[in-house]
Order: C-alpha cells, then sequence, then structure tokens
C-alpha cells in the first residue's frame, strides 16, 4: 500500500511538471511563474472559492504561483473587461459563470466571445427550483397550475435580474403562460432567505445555497434544468423530464484567456487545470461546496460558450429581459 501511495504521487508530481514545463514555453510565465485569475466576483463567492482551491492544488503540484485578483462590480463587467485588456501572454485568464454568457446575450459590457480564447470549463453544479417543504406543491406542474388559477398572486425570486437563475424563471414562465411577479434579490442567500420568510412562493437556486435546506427539510426541489437527474437529487426529475418545457441549463463555473494568447500556452493551462481538477483532493473538495468537475476544454469548451450564449440570447429577447 505504502508503494501505491508513493507510486501514485510520483505519477501526479511528473504530470505537474511536464505541465509546467511546456507552460513555460508560452510567454511571460516563463519568467515569472506566476498565473493571475482575475475574478470579476466578490471574496468569498463560488467562483472565489473555486479560483483560490484551483491555485493552491497547482501549488502543490509544483506549478505558478497563483495569484486571485477580485474585481467585482458592473454585472461582472468590470472584471471581464480587464481581463480582455490583458496581455496575451498565458500568465493572465478570467474566471467565468453564466453571468458571462448572459451579458454577451444582452449586450451588456463591452465584450463578446471573440475577446478570449476558451481554456477550460472547470465544475457544474445544478440549478433546482425550490419551494418551502410546507407548501402544497409537489410538482412543478402543481405549481404551475396553481399560479395560473391565481394570476399575478404568486411570486418568484432568484439572485439578481439578468441572471443564469432568472433566465430559468422565464423559461417556465414563457413555457406555461403564467402571470407571475418576479423579485430579484443580491444572491441566492438572501433570495433563499426570503423563502423560508415567506415572501416569495419559489426560488430558483444554485445548488450548493440550498444543498443543507434540502438535506434537513426545510425546502422541497421541485425540478432541476440539468440535462439529466443528479444523484443527490434522485427523486427530482428535470425541467425536461417534467413535460412542461425543454430546458438544460447548469451552473458553470470555467477558466479563458485574453484574444490571441498563444495555442502552446493554451494547451499547457488546460493540461495543468484538468490536473489538478482530476487529484482526490480537488474532487472531494468540489463534493464539498456541491459542484461537480467538468473538463471540457479547447474547442470543446468554446463550442460550449457559443451555444449557451445563443439559448440565453433567445430566452432573454423573448422575456423582455434588458441589462440592469
Amino acid at each position: 500500500m505504502i508503494r501505491l501511495k508513493w507510486a501514485v504521487k510520483s505519477f501526479a508530481a511528473a504530470c505537474a511538471a511536464v505541465a509546467l514545463m511546456a507552460f513555460g514555453s508560452g510567454g511571460a510565465l516563463a519568467q515569472s511563474k506566476t498565473l493571475k485569475i482575475i475574478v470579476p466576483y466578490t471574496p468569498g463567492s463560488g467562483p472565489d472559492i473555486i479560483s483560490r482551491l484551483m491555485g493552491e492544488q497547482i501549488a502543490k503540484a509544483g506549478g505558478p504561483t497563483v495569484v486571485v485578483e477580485n474585481r467585482p462590480g458592473g454585472g461582472m463587467t468590470i472584471g471581464t473587461e480587464a481581463a480582455a485588456r490583458a496581455e496575451p501572454d498565458g500568465g493572465t485568464v478570467l474566471l467565468v459563470a453564466n453571468a458571462f454568457t448572459v451579458n454577451m446575450a444582452v449586450k451588456r459590457g463591452n465584450f463578446t466571445l471573440a475577446n478570449f480564447e476558451p481554456v477550460c470549463n472547470l465544475a457544474t453544479t445544478p440549478m433546482p427550483l425550490v419551494v418551502q417543504s410546507s407548501s402544497p406543491w409537489k410538482t412543478v406542474q402543481e405549481l404551475v397550475d396553481y399560479a395560473k388559477a391565481n394570476p399575478g398572486k404568486f411570486t418568484f425570486a432568484s439572485g439578481g435580474p439578468a441572471t443564469s437563475l432568472h433566465v430559468a424563471i422565464e423559461v417556465l414562465r414563457l413555457a406555461t403562460k403564467i402571470d407571475t411577479n418576479y423579485v430579484p434579490y443580491g444572491g441566492s442567500g438572501p433570495a433563499i432567505n426570503a423563502l423560508i420568510g415567506g415572501h416569495v412562493q419559489a426560488v430558483w437556486a444554485d445548488f450548493p445555497t440550498v444543498v443543507s435546506h434540502l438535506k434537513n427539510g426545510t425546502l422541497r426541489a421541485l425540478a432541476t434544468s440539468s440535462p439529466k437527474r443528479i444523484p443527490e437529487l434522485p427523486g427530482v426529475p428535470t425541467l425536461t423530464e417534467t413535460g412542461i418545457t425543454k430546458y438544460e441549463a447548469e451552473i458553470f463555473y470555467g477558466i479563458v484567456a485574453p484574444a490571441k494568447t498563444p495555442q502552446a500556452a493554451l494547451g499547457s493551462l488546460g493540461t495543468m487545470l484538468t490536473n489538478a481538477m482530476n487529484t482526490p483532493e480537488m474532487k472531494e473538495k468540489f463534493a464539498q461546496q456541491g459542484l461537480f468537475p467538468d473538463g471540457r476544454c479547447g474547442d470543446k469548451f468554446g463550442a460550449f460558450l457559443r451555444d449557451i450564449t445563443a439559448d440565453y440570447e433567445r430566452v432573454t429577447t423573448a422575456a423582455g429581459i434588458k441589462p440592469n
């Protein structure tokens, strides 16, 4: 057993060394051995936590020193625009989530996908539609039926307007033609507090925010917008499974680099990130946060970004969602 552990550690170290040597050909990092991750979110947020976890793992594997620079504000456009202007030498990357693509869909911010190179999608997390466990609704259809019978009296909430969570609510509203109210909050946490306090009837939330409430029975999940059911919520159908509408979306956390970053640097970044994600330690830490490793890199991640941006543009246009 001791020999096996030594062999695994040696293999991981070798992988990290190969990635680091390749990464050195990308430009400025060859001299500085520092990687800056611009995070357009506040410290302590999900994207910030992921960036710091990845940075710690990369450093443990002998990779470059990772510096996380929080640049929140402007609906995530301030940090995004700063990353777009960064030197494309492989030494600066941007942590992106759904707001990155929603912003492009509603034309908020001075950037498009052409300003960036896709590196890797790090992780995803489901978006469940939740209600109080004491509520009368056991299914999405029951909720819809109530809303139809009581036009203008049902209130949805989510963490912020013009977000992926708001878009999911609008998808359901457009598909069912229900007349409802929408209340945006400054994050999923405040929205869930409002739900528990009885101020709203349902919240479309991110899984990490509600997992403990689902486990202790405070909240009930009616559906997720994931492509398939997740093992952690085996009894909860996907929105597509309900037959109400076909819609698939999850919260994602990925890395992009400024446009014109050399392909050698992009490839090396991808190798370094996937090596870090595939360690048992990182998988355990992701699981603790309610995250699921993804690992799509390069062209596959680029295609994903194009598709989800197009989907958001279609939905936000139909729902009349404007940049706030």
